[in-house]
């Protein structure tokens, strides 16, 4: 096996060529200027479950959520929540935030099984897509990890 058979088997290679877009198209820069603590009026781009792609976790199951920032300085910036979802208080933070979304048509925010809670939150997603922004307060707590926390639900 060469060394390029291994890390096309290691590497989301399909994930790879969609980030290479998005890059592409916001100008073929990865240095994005970091975007300070603070509350922005947000879009959600992305919500789902997928396996975590770091070393220490890899594979295990973590929800992620991308903002797009619709204003001001930072707009266009993006904003990403990664949460583990292994243990209960991981799983209640994830709940907790689903819930502030406000979405009504969905069912009830509860896990059952990961493929049932994907479902729930395919569903979630779908329903926001074009019709709800979001206030959203980005900051850190006191280990250092960012924190997000929807302040108002608005219609589009």
């Amino acid at each position: 096996m060469s060394i390029f058979d291994k890390w096309d088997k290691n590497v989301d290679t399909e994930g790879l060529q969609k980030d290479i877009a998005e890059a592409e198209a916001n100008g073929g820069q990865g240095d994005y200027r970091e975007v300070p603590t603070g509350t922005y009026e947000v879009k959600i781009d992305k919500m789902e479950i997928k396996e975590c792609g770091s070393e220490k976790h890899a594979g295990e199951p973590m929800f992620t959520v991308q903002f797009r920032i619709l204003e001001g300085e930072f707009e266009n910036s993006c904003l990403f929540m990664n949460q583990l979802i292994t243990e209960g208080w991981q799983i209640g933070q994830v709940n907790k935030f689903l819930r502030s979304l406000d979405v009504e048509d969905c069912g009830t925010v509860e896990f059952k099984t990961y493929g049932q809670y994907n479902d729930l939150i395919m569903d979630m997603m779908e329903s926001i897509d074009g019709s709800l922004e979001f206030l959203l307060e980005y900051g850190k707590n006191k280990k250092g990890y960012n924190t997000f926390k929807i302040k108002d639900v608005y219609e589009v």
